[in-house]
């Protein structure tokens, strides 16, 4: 998959797509009905993605709490994974978010991008405070030569699948029914970074990495799975928290890989999230804490055992 971040003066081999447009946070089951219309349109046009970085929700609330279920690497590794060839992520500025909605169709879609078939979800909105909708799109493609799909919700008895859904399960602790959702399990991505070195003091390393613009799940303990640098997959368990008996302020994710020994501070690593096992708490002592990181340890073991849920897809 190629990764573009401007719709300007772009190559001939970067145009002509069948482009799904969208945020595509999360990449969900939506997201992926989304593209299998776009590619049934037009199933000789390469197969691409329009999308926005950052999120224009974190653009105009830049101080709501942290939303995110897939920063870009995780999200372009996920779109790849479905068959994305063309990804734009186009930066979303002042600029960018003044365009207008007719002028998005004409400039980026038409002459910039050159699609030859759009995709959206029947909620889309788009150009300059979202004066267009699926009813504009649509006739201003007509008039431009292109195709549209409109795709209608993608639901389950819960309802229509959506981000939104999916961060609440999240935060409620259910990260084995958002990864029905998702398709895939939850997966937070990013740098190893330098802790205070205690859990390797009671026999456990971490791995730490800050949660940063990632949605925070539910505080406590996971089972995981964590996709190392060389592709290699090791099974975990992980805390996600402020870690109160150390005194702990920033969220992070700490994940302990069984049986691995391995230096990975400074490389990027991505943690798959699958089951539950208990909520954040504050020990007493150092003892008390080894002794429950024991026994989660063992609780993850058999969470992992026969998993179904696959972890996120390899870029």
């Amino acid at each position: 998959m190629k990764i573009f971040r401007n719709w300007q003066n772009l190559p001939a081999s970067a145009c002509g797509a069948s482009l799904a447009l969208g945020n595509f946070d999360g990449v969900h089951l939506g997201h992926a009905a989304v593209l299998r219309a776009a590619h049934a349109a037009r199933p000789g046009a390469p197969l691409g993605v329009l999308t926005f970085e950052p999120h224009p929700r974190g653009y105009f609330r830049p101080q709501d709490p942290p939303f995110r279920l897939t920063l870009a690497a995780e999200r372009a590794a996920a779109l790849a994974a479905l068959g994305v060839e063309l990804l734009y992520e186009l930066p979303f500025d002042a600029a960018f978010s003044h365009i207008s909605a007719a002028d998005f169709c004409a400039q980026v879609l038409h002459r910039g991008l050159g699609a030859v078939q759009l995709a959206c979800g029947a909620d889309f909105a788009f150009g300059h405070r979202r004066g267009g909708d699926i009813g504009l799109l649509t006739a201003q493609a007509e008039a431009l030569g292109i195709g549209v799909s409109i795709v209608p919700p993608v639901a389950d008895a819960q309802g229509p699948i959506s981000s939104t859904r999916i961060r609440r399960l999240l935060q409620e602790g259910y990260p084995d029914r958002a990864a029905l959702l998702l398709g895939r399990a939850h997966t937070i991505r990013g740098e190893v970074i330098h802790g205070d070195a205690r859990g390797r003091t009671i026999g456990f390393p971490t791995a730490n990495i800050p949660l940063g613009e990632h949605l925070e799940p539910a505080r406590g303990v996971y089972a995981v799975t964590a996709r190392l640098p060389g592709g290699q997959s090791v099974e975990g368990v992980a805390n996600i928290g402020q870690r109160p008996t150390v005194g702990g302020i920033e969220p992070r994710l700490e994940a302990h890989l069984f049986d691995f020994t391995g230096d990975l501070y400074g490389q990027e690593l991505s943690v798959a999230l699958h089951e539950f096992i208990r909520e954040e708490q504050k020990f007493e002592n150092f003892a008390a804490l080894q002794a429950q990181i024991a026994r989660d340890a063992l609780t993850a073991r058999r969470c992992l055992t026969g998993r179904r849920i696959p972890p996120n897809p390899t870029p």
